[in-house]
């Protein structure tokens, strides 16, 4: 019998969990003229490859593979085996069983085998002329979240290959005139589009066409899933087809974070990482799974190889497919090492990768809390984490009738006023989690919970329509004119509803897709968060990059019961506005606001309903025989006024 890797680890005198193979060569190594296979199995008495001759064929070659140490088994098959589908086959005492390479490059449909791919010939026309756009700081983002097959797949987009990768890539869709897809991002001003899950899952079937879900369920990380792809059955299309989808991305200007879930997996015991290394990759406590992410397990990302796994996956995405970002789901569950190393090894590639995720659990880990990457523990690591409790104090909680600031909640303007400082230690009083402002994400809705306009409706149902629009557009202002990383929604631009399906994870079309009807019927909504965009990205004073700076250009004014007032130094934020005044009335009654004499005169580029960099009519907020420095702030909006 051939030396198991039990024995490679009792020969070298390490122990499990100490056991790290540095190589960048997991997985099939593919090139013309032959294929290496390595495998992490420390565990296992023997591994074999199996080598089907196509990717669905019935039978497979089988080679038996040996260990080289470290807890790895290699092999080599001499010939061309691109477009060949594998597996790996592993003894554990008396038990033998069959999964996918968890460092498959490819995949035949769901998951079931890996694929050898040539990957040089899934590049798309151009694709080694593919560039980032540019940007500089994490503040200069505005994130903009949404889920492939909810983007295109109603008829009304009038975009090519609904619910698709390919969908994305489409240009010159409108919907009575007003522009869809890409291009509505582009109208928008956006400047990251944030894909949810696009890593293979395995909560739905592949070749069902009606299949839905959220996708933070996943089986492998290092290949599409392939029910966002036109041939989900060909294992090389989906990986075309996301180059495609990049590419026209950055060619119209946007980057691309991707929503990765590497917190726990789908299912354990049949999962490609449990069987090539049972128990090694998941938290247990007193050998029961632990189960911090609420679905029933947790990936150990502090031992070696789990991760080693994240980082060679995310690296992958960087390099393979050009992404720009990442945005990690329950952070909490991962080690403060492995986050702040994340950090480290991404930004070493490229400083201006955008890092951002989730700084809780989704319940009691395994993991210490001590190393649980919680807020606070993002200082410095090149890291960002949303901001939950700006997001609560501004609208409420997520699903229940709890109000916030915008719709007349008193007693938060502090907590709100922290956020609008950017989440730093801005005085005695207002001290947050962030060492920088590009530490912390601002927002008021996202995928989980209520849409804010179906939060608003729920919460405030006696008001009128007018007035809960006022509500969310206010909302969106408080959000676009804080330090921070700003960060929306997908079709909060035109009040997106879900009929008030708080968690639409598995929910059909019916509700999760996007209706692009809304964008004729909420224009005015659409166009007020399309001017706020614009005005941010053309003025530093909204996306300060230190903390220093915010103490120093933005002073508050008023802080009251529905009213917040703050002033900022354009000349020390680096602007070409002078002073900047921006308001938020939060009261069901307009009211007297008075300028700071001396700097005029003044100019307004958000009020009432609009938004935008050119200044507004001034006449519906003058005040009749008042002075030019004393203006009316119509009830439900924020005002911007600049010198």
């Amino acid at each position: 019998m051939s030396i198991g890797a039990r024995d490679v680890v009792s020969s070298a005198g390490q122990g499990l969990f100490e056991l790290y193979y540095p190589g960048d060569d997991l997985g099939a190594t593919y090139t013309p003229s032959c294929t290496a296979f390595r495998v992490f199995a420390p565990l296992a008495s023997a591994v074999w490859v199996l080598v089907y001759d196509s990717a669905y064929a019935p039978t497979a070659r089988e080679v038996a593979m040996r260990p080289i140490g470290d807890g790895v088994w290699f092999a080599v098959i001499e010939g061309n085996l691109a477009g060949r589908s594998y597996t790996y086959r592993t003894r554990h005492g008396s038990s033998i069983a069959e999964a996918a390479d968890p460092y498959a490059r490819g995949l035949t449909l769901n998951g079931k085998r890996g694929l050898i791919v040539d990957l040089a010939s899934t590049d798309p026309e151009g694709w080694t002329c593919d560039v980032r756009p540019k940007f500089e700081h994490s503040t200069d983002a505005v994130i903009y979240e949404m889920h492939v097959r909810d983007f295109s797949v109603l008829p009304e987009s009038g975009i090519p290959f609904g619910g698709k990768y390919l969908g994305i890539t489409a240009r010159g869709t409108t919907y009575e005139g007003h522009s869809t897809g890409l291009d509505h991002l582009v109208e928008l001003g956006v400047t990251h589009v944030h894909l949810m899950p696009v890593q293979d899952f395995a909560s739905v079937d592949e070749n069902d066409p009606s299949a839905y879900n959220w996708g933070y369920d996943p089986y492998h990380y290092f290949v599409p899933e392939g029910s966002y792809s036109v041939s989900p059955a060909d294992g090389a299309s989906r990986i075309t087809e996301v180059k495609k989808m990049v590419q026209a991305l950055h060619r119209a200007g946007l980057r691309v974070v991707l929503d990765v879930v590497y917190n726990h997996t789908y299912t354990v015991a049949e999962n490609p990482l449990n069987v090539m290394a049972p128990r090694y990759y998941y938290r247990t406590c007193v050998g029961t799974l632990t189960n911090g992410s609420g679905c029933g397990n947790e990936i150990a990302t502090e031992r070696p190889m789990a991760r080693k796994l994240i980082l060679d996956s995310l690296r992958y995405w960087v390099k393979e497919y050009h992404v720009d970002g990442f945005r990690f789901d329950l952070m909490a569950l991962f080690d403060d090492e492995t986050m702040r190393q994340i950090g480290a090894e991404l930004k070493a590639i490229d400083p201006s990768l955008l890092l951002y995720g989730e700084p809780w659990a989704g319940g009691p880990s395994g993991l210490d809390p001590v190393r649980m990457f919680t807020a606070g523990k993002q200082r410095g690591a090149g890291i960002a984490v949303f901001n939950d409790g700006f997001r609560n104090a501004v609208k409420g909680d997520n699903d229940g009738i709890g109000r916030g600031f915008v719709q007349g909640a008193k007693g938060v303007e502090v907590a709100v006023a922290a956020g609008v400082a950017g989440a730093v230690n801005y005085n005695s009083e207002l001290r947050g989690h962030a060492d920088a402002p590009g530490e912390t994400v601002n927002y008021v809705s996202c995928h989980d919970n209520l849409t804010l306009w179906d939060k608003i409706s729920r919460s405030c149902p006696d008001d009128s329509r007018t007035d809960r629009m006022r509500m969310a557009m206010l909302a969106q202002a408080i959000v676009m004119t804080s330090q921070g990383i700003p960060f929306l929604e997908g079709g909060a631009e035109m009040l997106r509803t879900k009929g008030g399906d708080a968690n639409s994870y598995k929910s059909d079309d019916s509700v999760n897709a996007f209706d692009w009807t809304r964008k004729a019927k909420y224009r005015v909504v659409f166009d007020y968060v399309k001017g706020l965009i614009r005005m941010r990205r053309c003025h530093p004073a909204f996306r300060m990059t230190s903390a220093d700076q915010i103490r120093k250009a933005l002073s508050f004014l008023r802080v009251e019961p529905g009213l917040l007032v703050f002033r900022i130094d354009g000349e020390v934020a680096g602007d070409s506005w002078r002073d900047i005044v921006v308001v938020y009335n939060a009261r069901r009654h307009g009211l007297r606001v008075d300028l700071p004499e001396g700097r005029g005169p003044w100019r307004i580029a958000v009020g009432g309903m609009s938004a935008g960099t050119e200044p507004l009519d001034p006449g519906p907020f003058a005040l009749e025989g008042q002075s030019p420095s004393a203006l009316f702030v119509p009830a439900l909006s924020a005002l911007v006024v600049h010198s």
